[in-house]
């Protein structure tokens, strides 16, 4: 019998059968899964190069525009029939609601800057047209369609009051410019919403515009712009958002292009029934920019509070901003209900703005992240109900700081009655996440949510408890039973 050379082999040898153990426990023979995103991502269009096609002087947006549609003909049309130009939905029906209603920009109050009625020079600085200043404006007339916000690619594009160009834009460099819209066409609104750079979404700030693949690993790593996911037809952009929207038509998901059995390990592949993409795959949120999460109109006009944007804005009250959020986890099943003006206050707590819909017992509804933005804003104390202030303009709150008159005028614009009387009441509103996709290597652990200190409320959830510890996986809902399908 031969003798062994290297006394430090038998040792190694073992070493490579313990590693060879976990690596086949997990991967088995089964073919290796590979994920490829630019796969299912349909290519970007040609690009047409239309410095030579645009000359001349523009001295409004409405003359770029009809140069466009001199080419463009079906374009006017089709832009007429979407969400960002009229602000407002199809009718839809929500929970106890007689009949179907439309929610949207145009008629919805929030509990950011509340809404947009009576305050349209303001907020319409990101509609898609020119010139809403006042519930006059024409959404049948094309000449007023803002082609240059989503086409410009100068990158010196800027709107202003009312939605108008701002001054001293160079609405030829503009023109000659347009093209496949990119990631600073979208930010310029959607970064912004709410007053400022990451004050809404959470998963939307202006660290997406040149990220790193750890802060978006779709933007960072693969170069997506916003259009690769948000595949648009006809001018109609894919995806909702519940912070103005309340059904799912039109929808992206992840699943658009990931197959829900992609993760090579089987138990894995077992949450995706009841379990968002999201909710492991974005950890945190804002996590170069902090975001809004606590806005309190009661302090407002105090001028014995120093300003500071983050903490202090005369005009605006208080704020509590966070970096790195956490989110929190809800049952989501991709509709929500929503709070319409005229509707009663929850006297006992919070009042919720547009509460996801779903929960354990519904088959359809998965565990989400939200950021849940906490608000203290104005309402009538004798009738029970959320008010509508006017802040900007003649009259408006932010000018003469009297929140009695900014009632008063937003009753008048609204036609909901004000009794005279108000104080604040808090509110609650829903931001879903689906932006800041981290690198699978920083996707959550199990230890993650099933520890006892893991970022799950297993109970708040419908559970007994951890469902590992409460029986494991056959404590999972069957995806493929109806009503009363869970545990």
């Amino acid at each position: 019998m031969n003798k062994i050379k290297h006394p430090w082999l038998p040792g190694l040898v073992a070493i490579f059968a313990l590693i060879a153990v976990p690596v086949w426990y997990f991967a088995g023979d089964r073919e290796t899964v590979l994920d490829h995103p630019w796969d299912s991502v349909p290519r970007r269009p040609a690009h047409v190069d239309h410095a030579s096609l645009m000359d001349g002087e523009f001295a409004t947006g409405q003359q770029v525009t009809a140069a466009c549609l001199s080419c463009h003909e079906d374009a006017g049309e089709q832009v007429l029939h979407t969400a960002h130009w009229r602000w407002e939905s199809d009718p839809v029906q929500l929970p106890g609601r007689d009949g179907p209603v439309t929610t949207g920009k145009k008629n919805t109050v929030n509990n950011f800057c509340i809404g947009i009625q009576g305050n349209w020079a303001s907020c319409t600085a990101c509609h898609a047209g020119y010139g809403w200043k006042d519930e006059k404006f024409d959404f049948e007339d094309t000449a007023n369609i803002d082609c240059l916000v989503c086409h410009d690619r100068s990158g010196t594009y800027r709107k202003g009051s009312a939605g108008n160009p701002a001054q001293g834009v160079d609405l030829l460099a503009s023109a000659k410019s347009v093209g496949v819209p990119g990631r600073e066409n979208c930010g310029g609104c959607h970064f912004r919403g709410g007053g400022g750079n990451a004050v809404k979404h959470g998963d939307l700030d202006e660290s997406l515009y040149y990220p790193s693949d750890d802060v978006d690993v779709h933007m960072g790593r693969y170069d997506f712009k916003c259009v690769d996911c948000h595949r648009t037809q006809d001018h109609v952009i894919g995806g909702r958002s519940i912070s103005v929207s309340v059904d799912n038509a039109n929808q992206i998901a992840c699943t658009d292009c990931h197959d829900l059995q992609l993760h090579q390990d089987a138990r894995i592949n077992a949450h995706t029934a009841t379990v968002a993409c999201q909710t492991c795959h974005i950890p945190e949120v804002a996590v170069r920019q902090a975001t809004k999460t606590h806005w309190d109109w009661s302090t407002a006009g105090d001028d014995s509070i120093e300003e500071d944007t983050h903490h202090y804005l005369k005009i605006k009250g208080s704020f509590i901003y966070q970096k790195n959020l956490r989110p929190e986890y809800r049952w989501y099943n991709g509709l929500a209900d929503r709070y319409l003006l005229g509707d009663p206050v929850n006297p006992d707590g919070s009042t919720l703005m547009n509460a996801p819909q779903g929960d354990i017992r519904d088959p359809e509804a998965k565990i989400w992240p939200f950021k849940i933005h906490l608000a203290k804003q104005p309402y009538d104390t004798g009738f029970g109900y959320l008010l509508q202030p006017v802040t900007s303009g003649e009259g408006g709150f932010w000018k003469e700081f009297d929140w009695n008159q900014a009632l008063e005028l937003g009753g008048e614009v609204t036609g909901l009655k004000y009794s005279g009387q108000y104080d604040f009441a808090m509110t609650e509103m829903f931001w879903p996440q689906t932006h800041m996709v981290a690198p699978k290597g920083r996707a959550l652990q199990c230890q993650a949510c099933h520890s006892e200190n893991g970022r799950m409320d297993w109970r708040a959830l419908g559970f007994d408890g951890d469902p590992i510890l409460q029986g494991g996986p056959a404590r999972q809902r069957d995806p493929n039973a109806g009503e009363g399908g869970a545990p």
